[in-house]
């Protein structure tokens, strides 16, 4: 998979097994999960991020786990789906979980695709377990294997500000993924965000789509 990192060290262990094991949901249970986090289901999200678009665009989902949100996808009417992952673990269990997607074992440092092979390349929940001196290099693979979008949900605040993460250091950063998209690459524009406020607490999650613009240098 190339580029080790600290970070990828844990996931691919015990402590990603334990949140493989941890986060086996049916769509339905995500839905609930979703609705008592933010007061709306996962697929009604991503109907009104994505509900527009062609069924038959490819979709790449950069750290899948077992692909409980690539299923979202696929009862959306979504047809080619795929999926990396550094858990090899998480990608046999996503081989019992889901039937026609594709999910095979990689990170996000060294996507194994060709440029702008996908219309749409999305994360939920990875770039903030990803370094801040590390993420440029996952951005810029998310970026080149891109054709038109980049989709994601992950933890919102304003600069990069580290969590504890079940007891541990060096494992979560929130920041505003968005705009640093935005200010890495010259090419793209925002088309949505939604700031998704937990209800139980002052936690703030984004949800935002970006579009290549054709003819940028």
């Amino acid at each position: 998979m190339g580029k080790t990192t600290e970070q990828i060290r844990m996931w691919t262990g015990a402590f990603g097994k334990e949140y493989t094991d941890r986060n086996a949901l049916t769509t339905e249970q995500m839905d609930e999960a979703y609705k008592k986090l933010y007061g709306v289901t996962g697929t009604e999200l991503y109907q009104e991020f994505l509900g527009g678009m062609d069924r038959s665009i490819k979709i790449l989902e950069v750290g899948s786990n077992i692909g409980n949100k690539l299923l979202v996808l696929q009862g959306l009417g979504f047809r080619n789906l795929y999926g990396i992952e550094i858990s090899s673990y998480a990608i046999e269990r996503a081989k019992v979980n889901t039937k026609g997607i594709n999910i095979i074992q990689a990170s996000a440092f060294d996507i194994p695709f060709k440029d702008g092979y996908f219309d749409i390349v999305f994360t939920a929940g990875v770039l903030i377990h990803i370094a801040p001196a590390d993420i440029t290099r996952a951005l810029k693979e998310i970026h080149r294997c891109s054709r038109e979008y980049i989709w994601g949900t992950e933890y919102y605040a304003d600069s990069y500000t580290e969590v504890e993460y079940r007891g541990n250091s060096n494992l979560l950063w929130k920041t505003d993924f968005s705009s640093l998209y935005l200010n890495s690459f010259e090419d793209l524009e925002l088309v949505k965000e939604k700031k998704l406020k937990y209800l139980d607490n002052e936690n703030v999650d984004t949800m935002y789509l970006l579009k290549k613009v054709k003819g940028s240098n």
